[in-house]
């Protein structure tokens, strides 16, 4: 338990220090007189000791209640941690507790020093209050014009800062718990269809292009997975590809393997035959390093230089040019993978799984407009094969449509018959 304790005079005074003139029968400290009289006591749940002043013997002992009811309930607050700057607490707490590459560190470092610390970054993490959240948290889009899914981003970071703070019991609770979130506007991907992606392996002016093309759309690897593809996580006997390390490239050009950081991402991927193929070939022509600095990487530039992204880009931009079809990124050779395997019919949790998501409501925010088109495109082949002539919206639907429809049954073992 706390105590309370008397600053102004000596617990154990001498046997001939004079008696204090202000308070009878007590000895005067040095600090009479001066600040608060009273100072409250206790231990924190770790045994450290914590202290307060106050004016009254009274509410020191109020405080002393407070605090060892709090550690009871488990309630407690160090009165002091509030005090931390919140950009000390996101600089020191936050963007450590991450668990992100040199790349990601950066971004999110980037977006706290824009929006956050010029607003609150010198104010105490306790004192912001949850109208001035919701003002923040608004004026990324009426003041930083932010748009698109970035408003929703810069949010979920300072919105993390705060949490962690809950959790760390640094604040009770945070400005932004009643105030939703900025609405995230996911932009509807449009990838190309088999076809154009033929027409892009095609163009490609070296082969090496071309297998990195093929194999990303075959597999749906992001940039930094496929670039960071080492032999020894390519198991061509049982077809699959062991998806555990990325290829990072930081802003000043750096690059080094590292391992995936979540559990979503470490996935085994499935390989067609034709993925195989296109493997193996390209690995006859351009054999990977077995020493060096990039040992085993699958695609590599001259040397055995890893791909940098830049390098990337200018390849996905000539073979687009090369082939006459729209500029494309190379990320929507993983969207176009992803589309493959809804118009397939594969449920949205596979492709979850196939893609790393780490829950499928990303996979279905990204991709709900393919799974509707697929869902129709069921209906259509339903509605084909059950119509029957004469009836509206079967037969005459069906061939204004292109469809197929079948004859009606003229007995009970004739064959169907489809007719164009």
């Amino acid at each position: 338990m706390g105590y309370v304790a008397d600053r102004w005079h000596k617990t154990r005074p001498g046997p001939d220090e004079p008696e204090c003139g202000e308070h009878k029968g007590r000895v005067a400290s040095k600090a009479h007189g001066v600040g608060k009289r009273w100072q409250a006591r206790y231990d924190d749940p770790n045994g450290r000791e914590i202290t307060s002043l106050w004016a009254t013997k009274a509410e020191a002992e109020r405080e002393i209640n407070k605090q060892e009811s709090a550690k009871q309930s488990g309630s407690w607050l160090d009165p002091k941690a509030g005090q931390i700057t919140v950009e000390r607490f996101a600089l020191d707490s936050w963007l450590p507790a991450q668990n992100i590459n040199g790349r990601s560190e950066a971004e999110y470092l980037g977006a706290l020093r824009r929006y956050l610390f010029p607003a609150w970054g010198s104010r105490q993490i306790r004192s912001i209050k949850p109208s001035e959240a919701g003002a923040w948290q608004q004026s990324l889009t009426s003041e930083h014009n932010l748009s698109g899914q970035y408003p929703n981003r810069v949010a979920r970071y300072v919105r993390g800062v705060f949490k962690l703070a809950v959790i760390d019991r640094v604040i009770a609770v945070s400005p932004f718990e009643q105030i939703p979130a900025p609405t995230l506007v996911e932009s509807t991907v449009q990838p190309p269809d088999v076809a154009e992606v033929r027409q892009l392996i095609a163009a490609a002016h070296k082969p090496m292009w071309g297998a990195l093309l093929e194999v990303t759309a075959l597999t749906g690897l992001r940039s930094g997975e496929v670039r960071g593809l080492t032999v020894d996580r390519t198991d061509f006997l049982r077809r699959t590809l062991h998806v555990e390390q990325q290829l990072v490239q930081e802003k000043k050009g750096a690059m080094y393997l590292d391992k995936l950081k979540t559990g979503a991402g470490r996935r085994v991927v499935p390989l067609t035959q034709r993925a195989v193929d296109v493997l193996a070939a390209h690995l006859a022509t351009y054999p990977p390093r077995t020493d060096g600095d990039w040992p085993g990487l699958v695609f590599a530039l001259p040397l055995g230089k890893p791909i940098q992204e830049s390098s990337l880009d200018w390849a996905i931009k000539n073979i687009c040019r090369r082939a006459g079809v729209k500029p494309r990124h190379w990320h929507e050779l993983r969207h176009h993978y992803a589309s493959v395997l809804i118009a397939g019919g594969e449920n949205p949790k596979v492709v979850q799984k196939r893609l790393g998501h780490k829950d499928v409501m990303t996979t279905l925010r990204t991709y709900a407009h393919l799974f509707a088109e697929a869902e129709e495109q069921t209906r259509s082949v339903l509605d084909a094969a059950w119509a029957v002539p004469g009836e509206t919206g079967s037969e005459a639907e069906s061939l204004e449509q292109g469809g197929r429809i079948p004859e009606s049954r003229s007995g009970e073992g004739d064959v169907v018959q489809l007719r164009a």
